[in-house]
């Protein structure tokens, strides 16, 4: 058996959450500690109620999440906040997360990943932030509506849809941009613009981001914020596995985002 101490320094070890910057509330890490054993780890794409619940069902006692129990800054602990915190201490279930540290990792990231689940060979970064790329871009020459196709067949597995813009039809990708998550934004449609890239494949972006990449004679993939970062974790949660020898689920949880 082994502590949850010991497993959240290995993770903090291989995806170094120290070295780069997040939101402030993101709290990359341990973020939740228990004084017991690990029997089960759980991965989910985000803490919540319905997460929680499900952790404790399959009796899971390391909840492994992208999105954490923190992002809107100091909280009392009352209403919703004080019932899943509660459940916590007296389920004895660590939680570990991990955001943007996960997005951009080399080897177990959300972009990466997700690159070669649609059949994309990344070559160098996309979607700078503070000084690092979130994302990954590559070239190659595929209709942009296979590409879309392919998004499709994922998105369609976790529970997720795929919307595209309407210059997709008979569009060719030559040059692609991906981020995951919240993707689609004003400095991403100027990244890719400055360097030649025509399709963005993102999780989801605000309505006016597909009119005017449209407009910029970009095409735009969006697969779904929930769905292109369901990777990452089962990454996570299969390497602590593997080094620990404990078994691991993933809690499918689609949001509708």
């Amino acid at each position: 058996m082994t502590d949850v101490a010991t497993i959240a320094a290995h993770l903090d070890e291989f995806l170094q959450p120290s070295r780069i910057a997040d939101y402030d509330g993101a709290v990359n890490g341990l973020q939740m500690s228990s004084d017991a054993d690990v029997r089960k780890i759980a991965a989910a794409v985000d803490f919540s109620q319905r997460t929680l619940d499900a952790c404790i069902a399959e009796q899971a006692n390391l909840l492994i999440v992208h999105h954490g129990m923190f992002w809107g800054g100091t909280a009392a602990f009352t209403g919703n906040t004080f019932r899943r915190v509660k459940l916590l201490i007296e389920k004895g279930i660590a939680v570990y997360s991990s955001h943007l540290p996960l997005d951009m990792h080399p080897e177990i990231g959300n972009n990466v990943l997700l690159a070669r689940e649609l059949g994309l060979t990344p070559s160098r970064g996309f979607a700078e932030w503070k000084g690092a790329a979130i994302g990954v871009a590559g070239d190659c020459d595929i209709p942009t509506s296979q590409l879309a196709e392919r998004a499709r067949v994922f998105a369609s597995s976790y529970g997720g849809s795929v919307v595209s813009t309407s210059n997709t039809v008979k569009h060719v990708t030559k040059s692609w941009g991906l981020c995951t998550g919240a993707g689609a934004s004003a400095e991403t449609i100027s990244e890719a613009l400055g360097s030649g890239i025509d399709t963005l494949i993102v999780g989801e972006g605000p309505h006016w981001t597909a009119v005017a990449a449209e407009d910029a004679g970009i095409a735009v993939i969006y697969a779904g914020h929930y769905a292109t970062e369901t990777l990452g974790v089962q990454a996570v949660a299969r390497l602590a596995s593997e080094k620990f020898g404990i078994p691991w689920t993933f809690i499918n949880a689609p949001t509708g985002l």
